[in-house]
């Protein structure tokens, strides 16, 4: 009888999960790139079939992906280079936070020229993660050490702040209005910055030592935030100063966290090894498995009807198409 009942709870349990989780329809597409490069963030340029860009960790290089032909080509950024995060300025060029130059880095998309902005020396090493820029076309980053900062690359002058709670900033975003923020995965908050002043002020979301590690805008100003401690996405309304949060299915660890342009929300989930896509207006979740195990998907960006990520673990890129 004890035996039965477990059995019951177990399949009611199972269900319950089932009924958030729809099957995948649309099969990603793998693309190779060099071994050992250990690829931790990705970045397509806009268009269809423009590049996609990766910061290959381990091998301090920037990689270009030709995802018409599968062609690849990696530009070395210079000695000690151990890049992680990569975003596209608004000037069409690749940009990078390399933790191991403690730097920021520009490349030329046409000749490859390759420019770095060293941080303060007082500021020590940073170890850098990710980086957005704000309307006046400065970047603004994270650096998990217990610090974030503003470069303008028209003057060169550069600003870093210790961040409130110390160690932990991980991802930055801005949103269409052009506030900026970002999440501390140590800290367990995310945080608004003023641009003007530099200023931050910690915003602590319900559930408690959640591990927010990255974070997105959508359409709307919303912010979307990964915890992986507790495999959950979090969602802060600046407008009302509320939070929402969902579960994602199993025993989740969301890593990363991106919205498209039809505000459907892209995690990856290390536990079940897979891109999960969330319907914040369905709360319905989609599942996209890799099809090689330890995939390790860090981050994830995209551009109008795809969705691209990094698997480090595999040394290949991911696309999924965003229909």
């Amino acid at each position: 009888m004890a035996t039965d009942k477990r059995l019951t709870r177990a399949l009611l349990a199972f269900a319950t999960a089932a009924a958030s989780i729809t099957c995948a329809v649309a099969a990603p597409s793998y693309f190779e790139v060099s071994r050992g490069s250990n690829p931790h963030d990705v970045a397509a340029a806009p268009g269809s079939g423009a590049p996609v860009y990766y910061t290959a960790q381990r091998t301090g290089k920037l990689g270009i992906l030709d995802p018409k032909t599968g062609k690849y080509e990696e530009i070395a950024l210079g000695a000690r280079s151990a890049p992680h995060g990569v975003i596209v300025g608004p000037d069409g060029a690749p940009w990078i936070t390399d933790g191991g130059q403690n730097a920021i880095v520009r490349v030329d998309p046409k000749t490859h020229e390759v420019k770095v902005w060293a941080l303060p020396p007082e500021t020590g090493h940073a170890n850098l993660n990710t980086l957005t820029f704000d309307k006046k076309g400065r970047v603004w980053f994270t650096g998990q050490g217990g610090f974030y900062g503003r470069l303008d690359p028209a003057s060169s002058e550069m600003k870093v702040w210790n961040a409130p709670g110390g160690s932990g900033p991980y991802g930055i975003t801005t949103t269409p209005s052009g506030e900026v923020y970002y999440a501390s995965l140590a800290g367990n908050h995310i945080a608004h910055v003023d641009v003007e002043t530099g200023v931050a002020t910690v915003i602590q979301p319900p559930t408690k030592a959640q591990g927010a590690r990255r974070v997105w805008s959508d359409s709307r100003g919303r912010i979307w935030v990964s915890y992986w401690n507790t495999g959950q996405v979090g969602m802060y309304d600046p407008a009302s100063k509320s939070w929402r949060e969902w579960k994602l299915p199993g025993n989740a660890h969301a890593y990363s966290v991106w919205v498209d342009d039809r505000d459907k929300v892209w995690l990856t989930d290390w536990a079940i090894n897979a891109i999960v896509k969330f319907d914040p207006v369905t709360e319905k979740f989609e599942t996209f498995p890799s099809d090689r195990r330890s995939a390790d998907v860090r981050q994830m960006l995209g551009r109008a009807g795809e969705a691209w990520g990094a698997e480090s673990g595999n040394d290949r890129l991911v696309m999924v198409p965003a229909k």
